[in-house]
Formats: C-alpha cells, structure tokens, sequence
C-alpha cells in the first residue's frame, strides 16, 4: 500500500496543475473527522440519504425486488461507519432475510470499527469485511452464484468526473451477473447557499481534514509540509452542480518528500486539486449509465428532495 501511496502523491504533485487523491484523506485521523463533518449541521448529504434509510427503508427493500428465500450478498463499497446501512440491515434480519454483509473500504480501521459495532448491535448479522480495491475484491466474489446487491452510499460516485463515472460503473456491471441490482446515492444539484457551506463549515473541521493529507504525507512519506503556510478552499459551480476542493499555499516555499526523493515548489496562491464532488440530476444519470450494462428501475428521495438514491438492475 505504501509504494502506490508514494507513487500517487509523486504523479499528482508532478501534474501541472497539481492534485492529490481524495481516497488518501482516509487513515485513522480522517476517518474521525469524517465522523465529525457527517455530524456538522452544513453537512446535509449525510443526514438526507440517512432519511431516506430511516423513513424509506420498507420502500428501499421492495425497490431492490429481494426474494425472502434467495440468500443474497448485500456489499457495500466505501462503508465508512455504516450509520445508514445498520438501517437496513436491521430491517432486513427482522424480516428474515437470508444474506451476508459485505462492507469493502480501503480503511482497515474503519472496517474494524464497523464489525465491532455491528457484533453488538446486530449479532445476528453475518458480516464479512473486505479491505483493499473494490474491483479487486468484487472479481474474487464474482465466482459466487448468490445474487448481489451493490451499495453506493454518500454521492461517492461524485468524487469522479462523467467520464470515470460511467467507466466506474460499467466495470461493475462487468462484475455483476444479469439481474444483481446496484443503489447509487447521489447528491441533487441545488443552490449554492446549501451546497458551499457543507464543504466550508464554521468549525473548520473540513479544513482540518483536507489538510490532514499533508500531515499524512509528511508523516508516511517524511515530507516537511508546513500546514501553517496552506490553506483549505472550496469552489461550487452552480451551473455544472460541481463543488471542488482544494489546499491552496499561501506563500512562496518548497517542500521536501524524503520517500520520494523529490522537492515541489509552490507559489503564492498556487491550488493542489483534491476533491471534486459533483451533483446530479436525472438526465446526468441517464447520460452517465447510458452505455453500460444498467438499467434505471427507482428513485426514491429524502423529504427535502436534496439526494436521490437510485436503483438500478444490471442487465
């Protein structure tokens, strides 16, 4: 893991204009200030698809056609802490479905935590974590003839542009046998007032964990970022529905990565592209699954009508 860390970080500080990947935000300091911003009245996009988890879980079941006698793999790539899946796994245990939870996330961590908490709260539960690269893992279940059900939660396909979207989801299709289904969360594009502040809150919590890729690089890759002299920055084009984030350096400095071998400097103003999160509506997703293997059956949406999840059949 750590050589394509290093390689990573080296190809994005060595484009032109320079990037770093967002999945890197992801170590056990992120991971808590992910907690933290899912939690910051802002941060809308967490609490909307959690209503419709909470309030719409009978509706999510009967959407993803789940025969009660048919043992099934519900996996879920990117799990983070589970908070909306526990949802529907309690209802689905209640009601006496026959699966095995799959939560796949590159945080062993995170996976950690969630298996702890769901031994306690949902015992009954087979849960079979997963760690490392989604299409990785997802070819070695492939052998399984058990009918799947893919979860992606968060508007995490919004981290991708179009393009790498619809190439995303085409490679799971290619995983996937005719009839498995995939739930895609998106976040809705809407005004700027809403969206601006759940990537600038008040706390600065979402500053803290933009520039905690920094200090992980420092720490893991013995560089010397002085995270005094960066700053975070968020952008939304109201237009495009897309909402970036970058750290900006407020000075003229170089900065040394001992693991890599290699210096960077930056100027006074000068933008690392870390984020892009990009919103949706009905004809983006039709555009985007329009030359893969899926089908769009459903879209159920939370009581504000600001996030859709929506199902989809592989055909």
């Amino acid at each position: 893991m750590i050589d394509i860390f290093k390689k990573e970080i080296k190809q994005g500080l060595e484009s032109n204009p320079k990037t770093l990947p967002s999945k890197y935000f992801y170590n056990k300091k992120g991971d808590a200030l992910f907690v933290e911003i899912m939690n910051l009245p802002e941060y809308y996009l967490t609490r909307s698809e959690l209503d419709i988890f909470q309030n719409k879980t009978q509706e999510l079941i009967t959407a993803l056609q789940l025969n009660v006698n048919t043992h099934f793999e519900l996996i879920e790539l990117g799990a983070g802490d589970g908070l909306k899946t526990k949802k529907l796994l309690s209802t689905l245990n209640k009601q006496n479905y026959k699966f095995d939870y799959l939560p796949i996330d590159i945080s062993l961590n995170a996976l950690n935590l969630l298996k702890k908490d769901l031994l306690g709260t949902l015992p009954d539960v087979s849960v079979k974590t997963q760690q490392g690269d989604y299409f990785e893992i997802l070819a070695s279940l492939k052998q399984s003839n058990k009918p799947k059900v893919i979860l992606f939660l968060g508007s995490n396909i919004g981290n991708m542009n179009d393009e790498k979207a619809e190439q995303f989801i085409y490679n799971l299709g290619a995983n996937l046998k005719p009839g498995d289904k995939l739930l895609l969360g998106v976040d809705l594009i809407k005004s700027k007032d809403i969206v601006l502040p759940a990537y600038n809150d008040e706390k600065g919590i979402t500053a803290q964990f933009n520039l905690n890729l920094l200090e992980r690089i420092n720490q893991e890759l013995d560089g010397d970022f002085n995270l005094n002299k960066f700053k975070h920055q968020p952008e939304y084009n109201e237009t495009q529905g897309i909402a970036k984030s970058f750290i900006v350096s407020t000075a003229n400095q170089t900065v040394n990565i001992k693991a890599i071998g290699a210096s960077y400097n930056f100027e006074a103003g000068e933008k690392i592209h870390t984020e892009i999160s990009r919103k949706y509506n009905d004809a983006l997703i039709k555009n985007i699954i329009s030359n893969t293997d899926f089908a769009l059956d459903t879209k159920i949406l939370d009581s504000k009508k600001y996030f859709a999840d929506y199902i989809l059949t592989r055909n």
